[in-house]
């Protein structure tokens, strides 16, 4: 059973964009719906910054490459999301058009953009503890957990001092590695509560249809209903994403071929590592 995975936010656009028909269809409703250019990485009449325009880059991939997969004749049973890659996923299993995607997108990035002109926010991928350690060092800073990716890799995220002295110890206590990334908007925390009002209103303004494919939740791994859309486009942001959990639900579903569907493998390279666990 074919289940179509589908990434977050890249941390860094490719050296070189498709050319062909399909993607610069993609290309046509990125620029009609959010004023970015991607082959010039440029805004035309609407501004984002750099971290939106790596949003809506991800999204155009993931866009793509589900036509990559439906020309080849791939028709998933399962589809599964992971952060930011929300919004291509809906529109894989039919609940929204490929142009609301990039456009919720779009106006999602810009809105936790906003977040960083008021504070300055860190993501640390902290690979090597158990989550029981982990947990203790983010409470000791008043930092949170943002994704639960495997028994071992974990993201936090916070004000990026406060960042700062928890990846030193989360290196002290003996992870593998911790890096700090720059990020608009403490994403998967419930620091984004002060963004939630703009948000909701943002997530009111589409119209969802009943995923035609099921779509599980990285929450609670429960099937997406049309009713629970919009409710949980929101809470998204507010809570941790659990990607351990949702592969292994999957796997109960029945999926038995993972598709990363966007930019890089890193989904791909969770599943192996889950994978080797549950084979202990």
């Amino acid at each position: 059973m074919h289940c179509l995975m589908f990434p977050g936010q890249p941390l860094f656009g490719p050296a070189s964009l498709p050319d062909d028909q399909d993607f610069g269809h993609i290309c046509t409703i990125i620029n009609d719906r959010t004023g970015l250019e991607l082959g010039t990485r440029s805004w035309t009449g609407a501004t984002g910054s750099e971290q939106v325009m790596l949003q809506v880059l991800g999204v155009a991939m993931s866009l793509y490459g589900t036509r990559l997969l439906r020309r080849q004749g791939i028709v998933p049973r399962l589809v599964a999301e992971h952060s930011l890659g929300i919004y291509p996923a809906l529109a894989a299993a039919g609940s929204i058009t490929e142009g609301d995607a990039v456009e919720m997108a779009w106006r999602v990035g810009v809105r936790l953009a906003a977040m960083s002109d008021v504070r300055e926010y860190a993501l640390g991928c902290i690979v090597g503890l158990t989550l029981e350690p982990l947990l203790a060092i983010a409470e000791k800073h008043g930092v949170y957990l943002a994704n639960h990716n495997t028994s071992r890799h974990f993201l936090l995220c916070g004000e990026r001092g406060s960042m700062e002295e928890a990846e030193a110890d989360a290196l002290a206590a003996g992870a593998f590695s911790a890096k700090l990334f720059p990020c608009d908007a403490p994403l998967h925390t419930p620091l984004m509560v002060e963004a939630a009002d703009d948000l909701a209103a943002i997530f009111a303004g589409y119209r969802y249809r009943e995923p035609k494919i099921p779509l599980m939740s990285h929450m609670d791994q429960d099937f997406l209903t049309v009713a629970d859309i919009p409710g949980f486009l929101l809470r998204e942001l507010e809570s941790p994403v659990y990607w351990e959990r949702t592969y292994r639900a999957l796997r109960a579903a029945g999926a038995t071929a993972f598709h990363e569907v966007g930019m890089g493998d890193s989904l791909k390279k969770y599943n192996r590592w889950i994978e080797s666990e549950l084979g202990r």
